[in-house]
């Protein structure tokens, strides 16, 4: 059997390098447009590179000469004008494009979990959620009107351990270490998602080339969903030390931090729970394995193999500082 053909945009990104190594595993004759070699992330063996600009049209026409694909992958699109630009260049190069969505782009609060599929997108608070689904009514409005192979993808909160999933990345993780006080958002007690990016490419890999996700879109999330309060409980016993948790308003976050509150809310300060039973029914048996508490060990490790790895956003930290001093509980008399 001849083995698919994939073109990815990108390919070394938190989540799209633990799909570039899996599609490589499963014989896949994968393609990766870049730019640079940069990054924390090598390409796999076996993966071919072209040097390109998705930015400039002219650069990916000349990287990709004749060539053409079983499904083309684009990690690094954000906006319509991004997708159109996309749909130009694709249109007849591939049998399958695949649009990384986000699961942000749902209503925002949810009216009802878990969420799927066909739950509403609507997010009022974040321009990045908004730019998705314009993104996505493109290529919705394409596929209508002309076939154009779409499937759409949305993730939820994926990392790797390069990724501290809290906001400020290490920053947090250092306030642990020197017995300081974090902020987390609400009272803590919010549920939400997180997915280790080697559980998403294994329900990722299999749609590619597959016939009945044309015209579909699907998430690819994890079942188990944790309180932010033991997120960083997770993080905090990974690094060896008890958390100092102070509980802040999301509103209240917001006003001291116009784009920290973005993120929050429109996003995380919501319980975010998903039904994986659509993306079930074409790829069989999908069950994500890494629960967090081992993703919390990998990401303390990896930051502390090399201490420059260990950045604090020292505005950020000062933020947090104005926060905690206002909402800090008096100790009991």
């Amino acid at each position: 059997m001849t083995a698919l053909k994939v073109l990815f945009v990108g390919g070394s990104g938190i989540i799209s390098s633990a799909c570039s190594r899996l599609a490589v595993a499963h014989g896949i004759d994968l393609h990766l447009l870049k730019r640079s070699n940069g990054g924390p992330r090598p390409v796999p063996a076996g993966a071919t590179v072209l040097r390109g600009d998705i930015r400039d049209p002219a650069s990916v026409k000349d990287a990709l000469g004749g060539l053409e694909f079983d499904a083309v992958v684009d990690w690094v699109a954000f906006t319509p004008e991004h997708v159109q630009t996309d749909i130009d260049l694709f249109r007849a190069r591939t049998g399958q494009y695949v649009f990384i969505s986000s699961a942000s782009a749902y209503q925002t609060p949810p009216a009802r979990v878990p969420v799927v599929e066909s739950t509403p997108l609507r997010n009022p608070h974040w321009r990045y959620s908004r730019d998705k689904i314009a993104c996505e009514d493109l290529l919705v409005a394409a596929y209508r009107a002309e076939g154009f192979p779409a499937t759409i993808v949305r993730p939820s909160h994926t990392y790797d351990r390069t990724l501290v999933p809290l906001d400020g990345g290490w920053t947090a993780m250092a306030r642990m270490r020197q017995n300081k006080e974090v902020v987390v958002h609400g009272d803590g007690t919010s549920l939400w998602t997180l997915t280790h990016h080697e559980d998403f490419a294994k329900g990722f890999v299999p749609l590619l080339g597959h016939p009945r996700t044309l015209g579909e879109a699907f998430h690819i999330t994890s079942d188990d969903a944790p309180t932010w309060n033991q997120i960083v409980e997770a993080l905090a016993a990974a690094a060896g030390v008890t958390p100092r948790i102070v509980h802040v308003p999301s509103d209240a976050i917001a006003a001291a931090d116009p784009e920290w509150g973005a993120g929050l809310l429109g996003d995380k300060a919501h319980s975010m729970i998903f039904d994986n039973a659509k993306l079930r029914s074409v790829v069989p048996g999908y069950t994500a394995t890494i629960p967090f508490h081992q993703g919390a060990r990998e990401i303390v490790a990896w930051h502390d193999e090399d201490p420059a790895r260990q950045v604090v956003d020292e505005r950020l930290d000062a933020v947090m500082d104005q926060l905690i001093a206002t909402y800090r509980q008096s100790p009991a008399a």
